[in-house]
């Protein structure tokens, strides 16, 4: 693997001390390219919201190195003074529901990030509607949230993590809602946006109907993972 997209080596989280100690976490290696998408699965109560919170920079770690971008984030301590920063320009997070802001047209839903970066209000609208137009929902650019089938949403919930380009993107049970035809057409577009940005990805997930579609597979049991080959199967 290059010195882009993801790696994580000897990652450790405990919640308690001495005899009281529980590892949510314990000495966890992953890596993920540039323009990869991965599974990670498991059972619940394994560990893996404990993971995704870890490489949010939502949670603090115990131990070990992660490594985003070409960015070394933390080494047994965080190495980022800003870490609000570091969520919102190299960390992109697609979620299970879309959490859309109501009172904003889908443009400026995914514009908002440009803007809060400091990108001029014209040209962070004029981003996203590039965004939009690559995930063909352009034609609801001014539509409220409410207008949206749930297909729609979800495809503006990805333009908005992708608007940033971040090296990285968690999708956390982004099908979970779906049925089968929309399921693939989201993992069909996460698969595609990866290639196109050169954007790592990771998919947590209990959705079988998309679990074949990945190339390497994560499995995540009381705290451990280990990989495995996945059947790659072709989302044509």
């Amino acid at each position: 693997m290059n010195d882009k997209g993801i790696r994580i080596e000897a990652l450790t989280k405990r919640y308690g001390q001495g005899d009281t100690a529980v590892f949510a976490l314990k000495d966890v290696n992953m890596s993920v390219a540039p323009g990869e998408v991965v599974g990670l699965i498991g059972p619940s109560g394994s560990g893996k919201s404990t993971l995704l919170k870890c490489l949010g920079a939502v949670i603090d770690p115990t131990s070990g190195r992660m490594t985003l971008g070409d960015d070394v984030i933390f080494d047994q301590g965080w190495k980022v003074r800003d870490l609000r920063a570091l969520r919102r320009d190299k960390i992109g997070f697609v979620f299970q529901a879309p959490y859309l802001i109501p009172f904003l047209d889908v443009t400026d839903n995914v514009a908002l990030l440009r803007m809060l970066a400091g990108v001029p209000n014209a040209e962070a609208r004029r981003q996203a509607l590039d965004l939009l137009t690559a995930l063909d929902v352009q034609h609801r650019a001014k539509a409220m949230p409410s207008q949206l089938s749930g297909g729609e949403q979800q495809r503006v919930a990805i333009a908005r993590g992708l608007v940033n380009r971040p090296p990285v993107i968690l999708a956390d049970e982004p099908t979970a809602p779906l049925d089968s035809e929309r399921a693939m057409a989201v993992i069909r577009i996460l698969n595609d946006m990866a290639a196109r940005f050169e954007t790592a990805i990771i998919v947590v997930t209990h959705d079988e109907k998309i679990i074949p579609t990945f190339k390497r597979i994560y499995h995540i049991r009381d705290g451990v993972t280990y990989e495995e080959a996945g059947e790659g199967r072709a989302l044509d």
